[in-house]
Parts: structure tokens; sequence; C-alpha cells
């Protein structure tokens, strides 16, 4: 429930320091040349691929847990909004009477609870993926020298799972942020949703993390899996 209170808190926020996610978004569009006509946005967000779409689409429909992000996702006769957790299984049941021609989902499925179980469902559905995950080597040296462990999994986990599933093009991108100040940083995490409200640290330690921190930009791992054809 944090996590979708974050995101639903800061959606106008979000919109102005996504940075890295429309980049990612960027990098996962350009591989898609088969101009499908049928889309699920699983995470959609308030509309980044939507947005990005340059050919005809019939019907597009955008799942997104937070009520926010889905107020801010334009609105058409060919886009079906859900406010749905991708977590939940009766999800996917609703979805495997729709027709898709390619699904995507760019930056949300670090979120799953059970990533495994989540890629399962959408594997199910028998459609061409094109797939965007952040690792925990996003964010690597801040969370080292909190002391903490990271927040999502490890590249080679994502990989892992993203390869029992499915049969595709892989590719590890990799992204770093520059701020002019860590207090500026801090307040980019905290809008921009990758570190999606969860707040570990109390104030003092927080603190001694700002003044500690060695570096002057962040970074990013995302694993993008792209498939041509179905399995």
């Amino acid at each position: 429930m944090k996590i979708r209170e974050s995101f639903s808190q800061n959606a106008n926020a979000y919109e102005r320091v996504n940075i890295i996610q429309k980049r990612v978004l960027e990098a996962l569009v350009t591989h898609i040349n088969d101009a499908p006509s049928h889309i699920l946005d699983i995470g959609c967000g308030s509309g980044g691929l939507y947005k990005m779409i340059d050919w005809p689409v019939e019907t597009f429909i955008g799942v997104d847990f937070a009520e926010g992000m889905l107020a801010l996702h334009p609105k058409a006769d060919n886009v079906t909004l859900m406010q749905y957790d991708f977590n939940d299984p009766s999800l996917f049941k609703k979805l495997s009477s729709c027709r898709f021609d390619r699904i995507v989902s760019a930056s949300a499925l670090q979120w799953a609870d059970d990533l495994d179980s989540v890629l399962a469902n959408i594997a199910a559905l028998d459609t061409p993926v094109s797939l965007a995950i952040f690792t925990a080597n996003t964010f690597k040296t801040l969370y080292e020298t909190a002391g903490l462990p990271p927040l999502l999994r490890s590249r080679e986990e994502t990989v892992r799972l993203l390869e029992k599933h499915f049969r595709g093009e892989m590719e590890i991108l990799e992204y770093t942020l520059e701020f002019p100040s860590v207090r500026e940083m801090f307040r980019y995490m905290k809008q921009s949703g990758v570190g999606a409200g969860r707040n570990v640290l109390g104030y003092a330690q927080m603190k001694r993390l700002m003044e500690a921190y060695p570096l002057d930009y962040l970074e990013y791992e995302i694993v993008l899996l792209h498939e041509k054809q179905p399995r």
C-alpha cells in the first residue's frame, strides 16, 4: 500500500522528474518495430508509452495501481485504463479474454511482490513482450554508504527469471544522473518513484548519509528484454 500511495501522491512531480524512466522507455520503444495495433501496458503510469507511440493503435489497455497516475494518463476512444495491481492474479484472468499484439512494461515490474509469478502470468497471455526492469545496482553506492541492503532484485536474479519465462533479446542499460547537491539528489529520489516511498532511515541517519555520500550522481541499472515473435 505504501508504494501505491507514494506513486499517487507524487504523480504530478513524477511527470517532471522521471528523466531516467523516459530514457528507459525510449530504449524500449526503439525495439518495437512491428507497429502493434493492440497493446497492453502494465504499470502504464501517466502515459509515457502512449505518448511515444507514433503508429496507429486500435486498442490500448493501460494498467496501474495508482489512481493519481491514471488521472494523468491521456484519454481517448481507443484507450482503456484499469486501476489494478499486477500482483493480483485475477487481473490476468480478466486480460486473458483480450487480444494483444504486444505487452509492454517499463520501470514497473521491479516492484512485483513475486516477480516469478507475475512474469508467469504475463507469459501465459502468449503475446510478445517488451520489458524493462530496474535492478539492485540502481542506487548501489547510496545503499552501500547507508549500510542497507538494496530494495530491488539483483541483475542475476532478474535475468534468470526473464530467461525462465521468455525468449528474446536482452540488454543491460546503465545510466547516471548528476545533481548540483546531495540535497537535490534526495529530493529527486523522493519524487521520482524509484524509491517508491520506502523510507527506511530516520532523520539523523539520513543526515549522516547525505554528509557521507561520496558521489554527485545516482546510478541506475535496468534489464531490458524484447521478444520479436510469440514463444
